[in-house]
């Protein structure tokens, strides 16, 4: 029987990053993929989803200028638009194929292997690896790392078929772009091809939203830009509804919703998507043989920084229902390899999470939100600049969003969090998540010397306003600079010049 230091089971971006990070240490690791290296992240999540955003952009941004002359509307086939998706995820598959043949032929010595099959733990040592030609395979392991991922959550009573109701993962594989769809999930995902499909403008998009608001995690003024934005490109949303059924009908999809004044609405459409969420792939993957528990609620791997409750087991990235995003599934798989050769003591610290919302306009954000500060009662400073403030947006002609920053309500101003919202949000957050890491103020912010004109001089503008020395005065531009203390639930509006 081989012997391997680290077995990994799953092969998407966590386990990946799992497997590099242990031969950087020197250890004979063996990865376990049942389909495809790069997992939902490449094929039907990050990548994939990011592409048809992107192209989608492009498209609204041409007919908006077009149509605004005069001209005739600019299209675009699905053909077309699934050719430049599909184009997108085989450059990253070529990249990991080349890259995993390489690894295992560079040395004479095997210090990395690449099981393709459905990994299964025999015992906290032993994996049994079950080829598709049928094939068994079993290996040792001194250590195991379960990175198997997530699959989108579906509803009971809905018959999913990923090609008339679909998920995240049918959605992809349509044939044309529809005449009208039923988003059920007003989350990241269902507010992204919301956007998607809303940009294109062949698709009537309804987007059904059992909270108040979509994006109900988020703040409230980011929530209501996103959804005028939607709005004013035809997506009808309905806010605290109920889903009281879901069939196929004709060829098409038939729903009925509870409304909030108590009457209901059935309705008809092409094509229905279900985005409730993501559930952990632990289903036959020998969770009971290998005596690894669930959490509390029984929904999610068990973990105490990435460890499980069996000392050589660790679970990392969305099958710990910790935080579903790439960059932290990879930074939790590095983190448990050097966890487990004792390269690291430290917890990881999940203060610091950047993520990115592919909406519009861009949404980004690090931190704690303000509405995270209301709910634990902590006493915070807010300040929001408008883009329309900021000289890089204006040559742009991209006016539309604010920056947001949340800091301590002391003479530290320590940085809690912030929200970005337009363009190059994401490129944004980057400098304020270092500062947040270091559990610094905001004086540092206020003395760089940012490029000019960059729309990171609206985060320096920000900070100066809380240090009362802007270039722009909140007591003239009010409805552009906001500056303000929360305290016990009441914000109050900061006296400056």
């Amino acid at each position: 029987m081989e012997k391997f230091d680290l077995c990994i089971l799953g092969g998407g971006p966590a386990g990946y990053a799992a497997a590099m990070r242990a031969i950087d240490l020197g250890k004979k690791v063996i990865l376990v993929e049942k389909d495809k290296v790069g997992g939902a992240g490449v094929y039907n999540g990050a990548l994939s989803s990011k592409t048809l955003w992107e192209l989608s952009q492009k498209v609204y941004a041409v007919n908006k200028t077009v149509v605004s002359t005069g001209r005739q509307k600019f299209e675009i086939s699905w053909e077309e638009v699934r050719r430049t998706m599909n184009e997108a995820i085989f450059d990253r598959k070529f990249q990991y194929s080349c890259h995993l043949k390489l690894l295992q032929t560079e040395t004479e010595e095997i210090v990395f292997r690449y099981e393709r099959g459905f990994g299964k733990m025999l015992n906290p040592n032993q994996v049994e690896v079950t080829k598709h030609s049928g094939e068994k395979k079993i290996f040792y392991s001194e250590n195991l790392i379960i990175a198997t991922g997530s699959h989108a959550s579906k509803l009971p009573n809905v018959a999913i078929d990923e090609k008339i109701i679909m998920t995240s993962d049918g959605i992809h594989q349509i044939e044309d772009f529809p005449k009208s769809l039923v988003i059920v999930g007003a989350g990241v995902v269902g507010c992204e091809f919301a956007t998607i499909f809303s940009n294109f403008g062949k698709t009537k998009v309804y987007l059904l939203d059992r909270a108040e608001r979509i994006l109900p995690f988020e703040d409230e003024d980011v929530a209501k830009l996103v959804a005028d934005n939607l709005q004013e490109k035809g997506v009808e949303i309905f806010h605290s509804v109920t889903l009281e059924y879901m069939s196929h009908k004709d060829g098409g999809v038939e729903f009925e919703v509870s409304l909030p004044d108590g009457t209901r609405e059935i309705m008809q459409v092409e094509k229905a998507m279900i985005s409730v969420g993501r559930s952990p792939n632990v289903k036959n993957i020998g969770m009971e043989e290998a005596g690894v528990k669930m959490s509390k609620r029984g929904v999610h791997i068990g973990d105490d920084d990435t460890k499980t409750n069996i000392p050589n087991i660790y679970a990392v990235g969305d099958v710990t229902g910790r935080v579903a995003l790439v960059n932290m599934g990879e930074l939790e798989a590095r983190h448990a390899v050097e966890l487990m050769f004792k390269q690291t003591m430290e917890k990881l610290s999940y203060d610091n999470i950047s993520s990115i919302m592919f909406l519009d306009p861009e949404v980004a954000g690090v931190g704690m939100s303000e509405q995270d500060c209301h709910d634990k009662n902590i006493a915070v400073k807010v300040v929001r600049i408008d883009y329309s403030c900021i000289a890089r947006a204006i040559a742009m002609r991209k006016t539309q969003g604010f920056f947001k920053i949340i800091v301590t309500n002391d003479k530290e101003m320590k940085i809690l969090g912030m929200r970005a919202v337009g363009e190059h949000a994401s490129s944004a957050i980057q400098g304020v998540a270092l500062l947040i890491k270091m559990n610094m103020g905001i004086s540092v912010l206020a003395e760089l010397v940012h490029p000019h004109p960059s729309i990171i001089e609206g985060i320096q503008e920000c900070v100066r306003m809380l240090m009362n020395k802007s270039i722009f005065k909140s007591s003239v531009f009010k409805d552009k600079l906001k500056c303000y203390s929360c305290v016990d639930g009441v914000c109050t509006p900061l006296q400056r010049l």
